[in-house]
């Protein structure tokens, strides 16, 4: 069903509710769904102040491309202050979105592009179909990352492979996203959306307890040493499987009526 209470910035940023899951999706197509400080902002309050119900979220975007990045034509002479300023609102909405309350999973096609790609990398899954391709053309346009990508994208593919990215301008097309682990899924042209409500469903599924202490928790083990990661990993499932719906879930697949780990079709 569709969320009747509509974003106030609803025409970029169109919102629906599927069941217990908030799509939302970039609508800017003329623009290649260029990010500008409007947009930004109606993400921002999308995940800081999402509907009750929904247990997880897919991003994806109008027209041929997902996202070509910051819209220049808005890129204004600012000061050093005004432009750091500038850099921690896009922190802090792309925070908002990995760290927030539920999982979202992004769909990708065309241009994942600069600020296409930091807002790809703050989601918790990829999904790109084959006509997706990558780049951070900040470099060549006497730029630097603005949008977390500098603490974001090499933890996904490696710092030295970013680097060549922005030195040289290369462009990674979708099968070499794929292996290099920007996306998760790859899926045939235009498939990409239906892939993502797919695994966002399933996702919603979830314990919402058991979803969000891998959103929060995983990322935060992984900056920490081992004995300290350990440990947090061991309050984390002390708290998860105190949950009711944690108990509730055992009872059921000890009793025969969970869903068991299988061999990939």
């Amino acid at each position: 069903m569709s969320d009747a209470n509509p974003h106030p910035d609803n025409t970029l940023l169109a919102r629906e509710l599927v069941g217990p899951v908030l799509h939302l999706r970039l609508n800017r197509p003329a623009k290649r769904n260029a990010l500008n400080d409007a947009l930004i902002g109606a993400l921002h309050a999308a995940f800081d102040d999402p509907p009750p119900q929904a247990r997880a979220a897919v991003i994806s975007a109008a027209g041929e491309h997902f996202c070509a990045g910051l819209d220049l034509s808005e890129l204004a002479e600012r000061s050093v202050f005004e432009g750091v300023e500038h850099a921690r609102m896009w922190h802090a909405a792309f925070d908002r979105i990995q760290f927030g309350r539920i999982p979202v999973v992004v769909a990708l096609h065309g241009a994942v592009v600069g600020g296409g790609l930091e807002l790809a990398a703050a989601a918790h899954i990829r999904v790109a179909d084959k006509t997706a391709f990558y780049g951070l053309p900040e470099g060549k346009r006497g730029l630097f990352v603005g949008g977390g990508g500098s603490a974001r994208v090499p933890r996904l593919i490696g710092f030295a492979r970013m680097t060549d990215m922005m030195l040289t301008g290369r462009v990674l097309d979708a099968q070499e996203g794929q292996a290099c682990g920007l996306s998760h899924y790859l899926v045939e042209e235009g498939q990409a959306l239906q892939k993502a409500l797919e695994l966002a469903q399933r996702i919603a599924n979830n314990a919402p307890l058991s979803n969000y202490a891998v959103i929060q928790a995983l990322p935060r083990i992984a900056q920490l040493s081992q004995p300290d990661g350990l440990f947090m990993e061991a309050l984390m499932a002390a708290i998860s499987q105190g949950d009711e719906a944690a108990k509730q879930r055992m009872r059921d697949f000890l009793e025969g009526r969970g869903e068991k780990v299988r061999k990939p079709s």
